[in-house]
């Protein structure tokens, strides 16, 4: 099996659109028919699909499997957003979970340190999976806390933790950043700082206040798109709209 990063990028030829599964109004009865539903219908015009804790809670390993095989048969990568960050034994055994249940990547908090974080990415590379950090949300309040002004250990000098996040996550090879699409600046300036070590997928676009394009011209590779699609009068077109936009970019 080769990379995440590689098959996600072979899946992003044909749209470099991740639809946030993140269904807050469904019968948990028929929540596993509704994302299976969501995947026949928009799988066309997207290269994976993230689910978020609230989603796996309910859904339980038999159908997370099912999900995730249905996923990869329309040729979806498909990640887990928990924000893992735990000490090195959990995380580990938490990977070991998804990986079992068939995801391809997770999302995780390097607030955990980059001892913990590189360990992280050894065992999802020994896996040929992926790591995805957060380094600065999408949501009004995430300058609060990604905004902090931090001592870097190594230099002894003072900077935004979203920037010691960064440095620790192109220094440590993860396979990608969230870095939110309501802060096109800082989506930029991380762009230039990884060089083409990473990639960058942005959450928040559209009902967040997150413009696509500003996002993809700032150097976003993905866009993580939810309630924007799934709550449209027409999910299909509002994500074959967002394919289009990606593919010329």
């Amino acid at each position: 099996m080769s990379s995440f990063r590689k098959r996600i990028k072979d899946s992003s030829s044909k749209s470099s659109v991740i639809l946030a599964n993140d269904l807050d109004s469904v019968n948990l009865e028929l929540l596993e028919k509704h994302t299976l539903k969501n995947i026949k219908m928009l799988g066309n015009y997207l290269c994976a699909i993230k689910f978020n804790f609230h989603l796996l809670l309910p859904l339980g390993e038999k159908s997370i499997k099912k999900i995730n095989k249905a996923a990869h048969d329309s040729g979806l990568q498909t990640i887990a957003d928990i924000k893992l960050n735990d000490i090195g034994n959990t995380n580990m055994v938490t990977l070991q979970r998804l990986w079992h249940s068939g995801f391809d990547a997770v999302i995780a908090n390097p607030i955990m340190g980059p001892e913990n974080l590189s360990q992280l990415v050894k065992n999802a590379h020994d896996d040929d999976r992926g790591v995805i950090t957060l380094v600065h949300m999408s949501h009004p309040g995430a300058k609060l806390g990604y905004g902090l002004r931090v001592q870097d250990p190594t230099s002894g000098k003072m900077s935004n933790i979203h920037d010691l996040f960064l440095k620790w996550s192109y220094s440590l090879h993860v396979d990608g950043i969230v870095v939110g699409a309501t802060v096109p600046k800082l989506i930029e300036l991380s762009h230039k700082k990884v060089k083409g070590r990473l990639d960058i997928y942005s959450p928040g676009v559209g009902t967040q206040g997150g413009d696509p394009k500003d996002a993809l011209d700032a150097g976003s590779k993905y866009l993580i798109v939810g309630r924007t699609i799934l709550n449209s009068k027409n999910p299909q077109l509002e994500a074959k709209k967002l394919q289009e936009l990606t593919l010329r970019s």
